[in-house]
């Protein structure tokens, strides 16, 4: 069975602490439906998605590097970086470290996706 990182993230002061919760209670019911095991959360409060210089997403692969899941589920590719070079380089490290990206939006993240 997976083991599963959740990720979740809103850029602005203008958008609410419930869009933390409701991207993960999303990504629980799909890791569920799924039958994997949600073994973290990571997320980032109004944090821009433009910057790879976020606490949440900095620990989440530190996490991976250390083996701690299998696959981080996000709501969107965009929850993760705005920046397509900064996807490709999460794509990159977490495969590195065999850790799959699926999001509720485009569903498992590969080479095409990047």
């Amino acid at each position: 069975m997976p083991r599963v990182a959740i990720y979740a993230r809103y850029s602005s002061q203008m958008q609410r602490e419930a869009s933390i919760e409701d991207q993960v209670r999303l990504c629980k019911e799909r890791a569920d439906r799924e039958g994997w095991t949600v073994a973290d959360v990571f997320s980032d409060m109004a944090i821009s998605g433009a910057s790879m210089l976020r606490p949440g997403l900095q620990s989440l692969l530190d996490h991976a590097g250390r083996g701690s899941f299998d696959v981080v589920i996000a709501e969107a590719l965009d929850r993760l970086s705005r920046d397509q070079a900064d996807v490709a380089t999460l794509y990159k490290r977490l495969s590195f470290h065999a850790v799959q990206i699926v999001t509720l939006a485009e569903g498992e993240i590969n080479e095409l996706h990047v």
